[in-house]
């Protein structure tokens, strides 16, 4: 798209008379933005419609991806960067005396998602338009984000994310596009032309409600949807006699129900009513997704039996695979078809993405609740399991391990992932590692019943956002170098692999590196008032706080670091920045505690003038993508610990690795691969290997008292933690202390300590050799073209979707 500087100035100034009444010099900010976003919708609006009608005159098959989260990040950089016309922007805005910059920074991100899932989600969504395939998003359009997060004396405060409280200004509401949702009641079967027919009964309505959300692919050649579902009551929403009678409450309670469902990403569900609600929401979007589907299908001249040939439906983890019973429910109970033709349907339409193999995120859910909630859908359930139950008697016979670990209802319970699988043409993994275990150990047994279904599909980012926008220094430099053809030829990074000798190029590399440190020291000192040695190591930890993902070591690496400054002052080390950003979920206690230690930590060590700021901590609160954006450029070591076999894949890795970051990690998730992909040499791995993890689960073996009494080291810090060292009560950090040493350390954090304390101190040596150091972070960004998702949906496409 090529739209002249002077119509933007002119459209904008337009706008602005339009919306506020305003001219350029009186409008706030705020209204600036809005009506800058709100002129470059209606550019991306013309290519939007081209898209749709090209895609139904060519008959091109459509991927719809469903997921609970899709963590998009700001969009005006990004629409601007994919349009081609962020430039032109730019001198537009500067000849009204605006800087563009400043209108960046007021749009909020939309609270839509919380870690690596929602994000690939969003990466997933941009290579598909970028690549050219008709891929499209379906989720909730969540009132409130997860939350944001304030740290407050050390300790974790969750506050609502109004995320909302503005205009979105990149939304279009289809209200002519809503659908009804079906909650509770009955079902009563009866005989209609010599079959059964389920009837739903006293159910309550519930109107899903579309807003769109376009994705604009790099040059703006396919604009695809992101639909998002909000919760809304049906017919009349306020009970005027009840208000009447003096019963406020109930008078509006209906209506707060229903909106309930689509007014918070993650409710608790640590009780019943939080894990209802959680149901609710996962088949409202499932539900509102299929049948909208179905309807733009129906459109169409093609027979029902046709649909895989023209519509893939992507489950993203087990939180939307409801899906292979709720299209079986349609196509039963609306298209009347026999049970066999719409089984065949079904499982030649869906496809799943397993993305753990923690047993807390394999969903299941209580049978009770599940039939109270959805009766009908419980039904098709039930039929499903019968089905598959019969066929695994008759090829397994008494094989009743691996009968037992594949069905759907067992123990009370619905095994969402087993229904997933049972009810797809697809399962993958998202790494070598992941995908290994589970078709070698936690799906084991589904992987020998279905071989054909078991694949893998590595984790990608996009690099336009990671890279050309997230670092702009050194996506010139890239460009200067090796030319543009990168942005669309990812793999063409690998050029850069002719420069890692050319003394030049490293020295820019450095300079690059450098002036993104100096930012984020800047911005650091702004907000958290902290003097950051912008020359030091900036050793960088970003990622969701949970235990596997061993924040707590970094942490007891880093007080044993001060310890060793403490008994040597003349320490030979390079000056350490150790940062950390991480929210952790508000009812994971220890995650919390984590937070606070690392807090404790940081007072400590800031506050100690004799250590002569050899090492500094900082934790930097909300982490989210915008703050991801700021930060990933400056980082020197990429934090990727966790134990080995829990991490499914990582994207983090991936975002450092290509922006020149070196990896230190355990041999765990797309590490393997990185390794693989850069060498040994370039990398900096330790610690327990996946198979060694899983054999002391197995086996036992493991003691975490034995490692604590043989080395000093650990004695010393883990005493510190409860003698009131870190000056706090001595009961504080009690709960880490009891998971490490009376728990036996279900992480292997003391296991590893010796090993990733060897790694860091490899790290200091490597980064003293600079030149060295410029050189493994070239064949990094060289190879990171591979971890592109451009790549990675290419292979969807290829050998999933067949798009």
């Amino acid at each position: 798209m090529h739209v002249f500087k002077n119509t933007i100035k002119n459209d904008f100034k337009k706008k602005l008379m339009c919306v506020f009444a305003e001219e350029v010099e009186e409008a706030s900010k705020l209204h600036k933005y809005i009506a800058l976003g709100r002129v470059i919708r209606e550019y991306i609006s013309e290519a939007w419609l081209q898209s749709k009608k090209r895609c139904l005159e060519n008959d091109k098959k459509q991927v719809y991806y469903f997921s609970m989260e899709f963590l998009t990040g700001k969009l005006l950089e990004s629409n601007l960067i994919n349009l081609g016309i962020k430039e032109e922007c730019n001198e537009a805005l500067n000849e009204l005396g605006i800087n563009l910059d400043e209108l960046l920074e007021i749009e909020k991100e939309a609270g839509l998602g919380n870690g690596g899932l929602g994000r690939l989600a969003a990466c997933f969504l941009d290579s598909m338009a970028s690549i050219g395939v008709y891929g499209h998003g379906n989720g909730i359009r969540y009132r409130y984000g997860l939350f944001e997060q304030k740290i407050v004396n050390g300790y974790q405060v969750e506050i609502p994310d109004k995320w909302l409280k503005d205009e979105f200004v990149w939304v279009v509401k289809r209200r002519d596009k809503s659908v009804i949702v079906k909650f509770g009641g009955n079902v009563k079967l009866i005989e209609k032309n010599g079959r059964l027919k389920a009837i739903h009964e006293n159910y309550e309505p519930i109107k899903a409600v579309p807003y769109d959300v376009p994705v604009v692919g790099y040059e703006g050649n396919v604009v695809n949807t992101l639909r998002l579902w909000s919760a809304e009551p049906v017919g009349n929403e306020f009970d005027f006699f009840a208000f009447r009678a003096g019963e406020y409450l109930k008078a509006v309670e209906y209506k707060y129900n229903v909106e309930s469902i689509s007014q918070v990403l993650y409710p608790d569900d640590s009780n019943h009513n939080g894990r209802v609600l959680r149901l609710k929401q996962q088949y409202f979007f499932v539900s509102a997704g299929i049948q909208s589907i179905l309807r733009t299908f129906k459109k169409t001249d093609k027979e029902i039996y046709d649909l895989p040939d023209y519509v893939a439906i992507h489950v993203n983890d087990t939180h939307p695979s409801v899906a292979v019973a709720e299209l079986m429910r349609i196509l039963v109970d609306e298209y009347e078809l026999g049970w066999e033709e719409a089984w065949k349907i079904t499982t030649k339409t869906i496809a799943y993405t397993n993305h753990t193999i923690m047993a807390e995120a394999l969903e299941t859910w209580p049978v009770d609740m599940f039939r109270k909630l959805l009766p009908r859908v419980y039904m098709i359930v039930e039929e499903i399991d019968r089905r598959f139950k019969i066929e695994l008697h008759d090829k397994y016979n008494e094989d009743w391990d691996k009968i037992n670990s594949t069905l759907i209802i067992h123990d009370g319970n619905i095994r969402m992932a087993n229904l997933a699988i049972v009810g797809s043409y697809s399962v993958n993994g998202v790494s070598k590692l992941h995908t290994e275990i589970l078709k070698n150990r936690e799906l084991k047994h589904f992987s020998e019943i279905f071989p054909k279904k078991f694949n893998n599909k590595t984790n990608g980012i996009t690099h336009r956002r990671w890279l050309l926008q997230s670092n702009p220094l050194l996506a010139d430099l890239i460009t200067d170098t090796i030319g543009n053809k990168w942005i669309t030829q990812p793999n063409r990074l690998k050029d850069l692999e002719q420069f890692v000798k050319d003394k030049a190029f490293k020295e820019e590399i450095k300079k690059v590196k450098q002036k993104n440190k100096e930012y984020l020291c800047n911005f650091i000192n702004d907000k958290y008032n902290i003097l950051v040695d912008q020359h030091s190591i900036f050793d960088v930890q970003a990622k969701r706080l949970h235990a596997y993902k061993r924040q707590l070591l970094n942490g007891l690496h880093i007080l044993n670091l001060y310890n060793r400054i403490k008994e040597n002052p003349n320490l030979d080390i390079v000056p350490r920045t150790f940062i950390f950003a991480a929210k952790a979920s508000p009812g994971y206690h220890l995650a919390k505690q984590i937070i606070k230690f690392i807090n404790s930590l940081k007072e400590k060590i800031n506050n100690d003038k004799s250590i002569k700021d050899n090492i500094k901590i900082v934790f930097l609160e909300n982490y989210n993508v915008t703050l991801a954006e700021r930060l990933i450029p400056s980082a020197n070591v990429s934090e990727q610990i966790s134990t080995a076999s829990k991490e499914a894949s990582g994207t983090g890795n991936m975002k450092f690795m290509m922006n020149g970051g070196i990896t230190l990690g355990t041999l765990d998730g797309a590490n393997i691969e990185i390794k693989e992909s850069v060498g040994s040499k370039n990398i900096i791995t330790f610690g327990l290997t996946a198979d060694q993890v899983m054999n002391y689960y197995r086996h036992g073996g493991y003691f975490s008292m034995d490692v604590y009494n043989n080395d000093q080291r650990l004695k010393k810090i883990i005493t510190q933690l409860t003698n009131g060292f870190l000056d706090v009560p001595n009961e504080e950090f009690k709960d880490i202390f009891d998971h490490l040493i009376t728990y036996n350390d279900e992480f292997f954090v003391l296991k590893d300590f010796d090993s990733y304390v060897e790694a860091q101190n490899k790290v200091d040596k490597l980064y003293k050799k600079q030149d060295k150091w410029s050189e493994m972070s070239i064949i990094n960004i060289a190879n990171s073209g591979k971890f592109s998702s451009d790549n990675t949906i290419k292979e969807y496409v290829d050998e999933i979707w067949r798009a």
